[in-house]
């Protein structure tokens, strides 16, 4: 066993600390809103946060230390993205609360039902990435109908990404935080708004959940298949490029009970990390693949510290001036958007589906009170076997 400052050790807990900082800066406003837009109010976002973080540090920390592989998990952004597109569902925040755990239990029956995982492997990439980018499209115009509304103040955020985007890539979207932080804190002073010092505090609020028919195919259906096509399966596949077998059970299984356990709290849904597992995996954990393991124990030791203080940045958030934090989440998903629109081009003979499928989820329309993303891809899959009818295609 190495010592603790060796260079075989420092590397691995770098990049881990890294992979912790990158994944949580960034996206967790996108969690905040997402929960925010299906009934949850300040306190219960923030709960929603703080269970989320805490679970899926815990669930690298077992991962890890059970497969000595450096497994990560985040939480579900798309799924965020999608709850932010889809609104409250009959039934208000306790049905969200309901679907959160319906999403896990459906999570964990994928790893105990071999079936049900191929199944959704089955599903066409191109349309399970064509109703994703159709769901962050809304979300990436933040930053744009943020300098149209406020210019002043989302624009030193804007040019600070842009600025970090071609020095310090990696270090975009949380250099875009914190030009944000200082554009919210510039605010409260010049405005004088109040801060409430006990509603720093972490602090759970748990939600008794309501299982509704709209949460069901509004909210859970579509945040477990939008987990599933967009983290669980890329994740394993970003895995095996990198050398690593992820065990699908164990994997499905931590995340699947970790949502349900976190579903009561507000949390949404964690998952395998997937472009952000190259953090921890890849070679910038050092030389020594049998040691990589333990950057993702510190990644997942990170989230929980951040996780902590997710209070405070549900604070932040709520202080924040029109058009900054639409901003920061648009500037954070950028990325996954740009991976999404590339896989939805993948394939020509699923050009036209995958258009119905993006148009259909852009546009945001909930038809019988369910959402866009739901039809998005029923609406894709009927245009596909329309087109395929007689051609002997799947």
């Amino acid at each position: 066993m190495p010592a603790a400052g060796s260079p075989s050790v420092l590397r691995p807990i770098s990049a881990g600390v890294v992979s912790g900082l990158v994944g949580f800066t960034g996206p967790f406003v996108v969690v905040l809103a997402g929960l925010a837009a299906v009934g949850a109010n300040p306190e219960q976002a923030s709960s929603g946060l703080l269970a989320v973080s805490v679970l899926m540090g815990l669930s690298c920390v077992l991962l890890s230390l059970w497969t000595r592989l450096p497994i990560s998990i985040a939480w579900s952004t798309p799924g965020a993205a999608l709850l932010v597109a889809t609104g409250p569902a009959e039934g208000g925040w306790p049905a969200a609360v309901g679907a959160f755990l319906i999403t896990g239990a459906l999570i964990v029956l994928t790893g105990l039902v071999p079936q049900l995982g191929a199944l959704i492997s089955r599903i066409p990439t191109p349309l399970a990435q064509a109703m994703l980018a159709g769901i962050l499209l809304q979300l990436c115009l933040g930053p744009i109908t943020g300098l149209a509304a406020n210019p002043f103040e989302v624009a030193p955020v804007v040019l600070v990404w842009l600025a970090a985007l071609r020095f310090l890539p990696r270090w975009a979207s949380p250099l875009a935080f914190v030009a944000a932080a200082v554009v919210i804190a510039i605010h409260v002073a010049v405005s004088g708004a109040p801060i409430d010092a006990q509603a720093l505090a972490p602090r759970l609020e748990f939600t008794a959940p309501a299982f509704t028919l709209s949460g069901l195919v509004s909210i859970a259906l579509p945040l477990y298949l939008v987990t599933m096509a967009s983290q669980n399966v890329p994740g394993v596949a970003v895995m095996r490029g990198l050398g690593y077998e992820v065990p699908w059970r164990r994997s499905m299984l931590v995340t699947g009970v970790g949502t349900m356990i976190g579903a009561p709290a507000g949390g949404h849904a964690i998952n395998l990390a997937a472009i952000s597992a190259a953090l921890a995996a890849g070679p910038d954990a050092g030389e020594d693949r049998s040691r990589r393991w333990i950057a993702s124990v510190t990644t997942g030791a990170v989230y929980v510290t951040l996780g902590i203080a997710s209070a405070a940045f549900g604070v932040l958030v709520s202080l924040a001036p029109v058009g900054v934090i639409a901003a920061v989440a648009g500037l954070a998903l950028i990325g996954t958007l740009i991976t999404s629109l590339q896989a939805t081009l993948a394939e020509p003979a699923d050009l036209v589906p995958a258009a119905v499928c993006f148009i259909t989820a852009a546009s945001g329309i909930a038809i019988g009170g369910i959402s866009a993303a739901f039809w998005a891809l029923i609406f894709g899959l009927a245009v596909r076997w329309v087109l395929r009818i007689g051609r002997g295609g799947s």
